[in-house]
């Protein structure tokens, strides 16, 4: 990674604690610079994004990794809400899922999702793929402030 590129804040939406502990690791084993915040279901993904208690100190993210299956307000009803706010909808969003089902690849891509990506259930592609998310977004990517 280039040094001379700012370190971005990231929102991990994901109610699995094995994913969440892998996507740590991922970050840890690679040494990104990104700071990484997890919540763990889709309301608390709105009110970090909306800056509502109790994340009103929430850094605003600069990526969104957002799991479609989550409890209290699925990922599509996030990704959704997202795109449709004026305040949140250039953050760009990256499903990542377990779902390799069509209709949920089309209706994300329909829902304004920025990519889509299947999460590999072998640990070692798993952090791979954390990797080339992480390198794509901060050193291919334009991101807005």
């Amino acid at each position: 990674m280039n040094d001379s590129l700012e370190p971005i804040h990231i929102l991990l939406v994901e109610d699995d604690p094995g994913d969440v502990l892998m996507t740590q690791e991922a970050f840890e084993h690679h040494k990104i610079r990104n700071t990484l915040s997890v919540v763990s279901d889709g309301e608390q993904a709105l009110q970090f994004l909306r800056r509502e208690a109790p994340y009103e100190d929430a850094e605003r993210p600069g990526l969104i990794l957002l799991d479609l299956n989550l409890p209290r307000k699925d990922g599509r009803e996030v990704l959704s809400e997202v795109k449709a706010s004026p305040e949140l909808r250039s953050i760009p969003v990256v499903v990542l899922t377990t779902s390799e089902a069509e209709e949920d690849i089309l209706r994300s891509y329909d829902l304004h999702a920025n990519a889509y990506v299947t999460k590999p259930v072998d640990f070692d592609r798993f952090i791979d793929v954390v990797r080339q998310i992480d390198n794509f977004f901060v050193t291919v990517v334009k991101l807005p402030r």
